[in-house]
């Protein structure tokens, strides 16, 4: 396995040391920033920042460069793409703090570059994708889940919306009557974008918060968001690890 990551917020916890590597030139343009390798478990691993590394001028999730940043790890010569996504929890079981393996995601985001259809002499692709993400790299992630004995949730719907601003609660609940147990930013088109250039691809969630409407009373969101954080990306981290260890 030649594993890629891409982080989401937060993804320093998975930046400390590597070296950067020369991202081969392509026609999409720039990537988010630069790509890291960093030896875990006795492997090396690609990992990149989707939201770039300059902290507060951070790239918001409707104006990442997923092209770019995709064909980057393909470059690269990375055949399993896994990403870290903090989200907000719908249904009930996705609380805060809680680790989640989507199987199925609806997006609702708009404008997007989502195809490498069309342009730099790509030719029109239909791709499946009944099933958006990878089902072996999810069973190996739910087996080192499993030999790590950590939490992890194993499926639900990803809605994907536009950002960078929060949802209302009336858009919340839209979206938990379409089915969606988790809502987040950045999914789509990354897993489009990762099936055209056929590379297994797999996301897994970090519920920082509880999503519009269902926050409890008295709990300011971004506090919320802060004390999941940082716990939630070391449970994550420890999967990557058990996943890496197991080959």
């Amino acid at each position: 396995m030649r594993l890629g990551i891409i982080g989401g917020s937060g993804a320093a916890a998975f930046l400390a040391g590597g070296e950067t590597v020369a991202v081969p030139a392509g026609p999409w343009g720039e990537t988010s920033g630069p790509v890291r390798q960093l030896a875990i478990a006795g492997h090396d691993v690609l990992l990149m920042s989707r939201h770039g590394e300059a902290g507060a001028q951070a790239i918001a999730p409707h104006a990442v460069n997923y092209r770019a940043n995709i064909w980057a790890f393909r470059e690269l010569g990375v055949d399993h793409l896994l990403g870290i996504n903090t989200v907000g929890g719908i249904s009930a079981s996705a609380t805060s703090g809680a680790l989640v393996l989507p199987d199925q995601l609806i997006d609702y985001s708009w404008g997007r570059e989502h195809s490498y259809c069309g342009k730099a002499g790509r030719a029109l692709q239909h791709v499946e994708f009944s099933t958006p993400f990878c089902t072996r790299l999810r069973s190996r992630l739910l087996g080192a889940a499993r030999r790590a004995g950590i939490e992890l949730q194993p499926g639900g719907t990803y809605g994907v919306t536009q950002g960078p601003r929060l949802e209302t609660a009336a858009e919340i609940d839209r979206m938990e009557r379409d089915g969606c147990d988790l809502v987040g930013m950045t999914a789509m088109p990354e897993a489009g974008l990762a099936r055209e250039l056929d590379l297994s691809y797999a996301i897994c969630c970090v519920v920082v918060n509880r999503a519009a409407g269902r926050t409890p009373s008295g709990v300011a969101i971004h506090a919320e968001i802060a004390s999941n954080l940082q716990a939630g990306l070391g449970k994550a981290e420890r999967l990557v690890r058990e996943l890496l260890a197991g080959g």
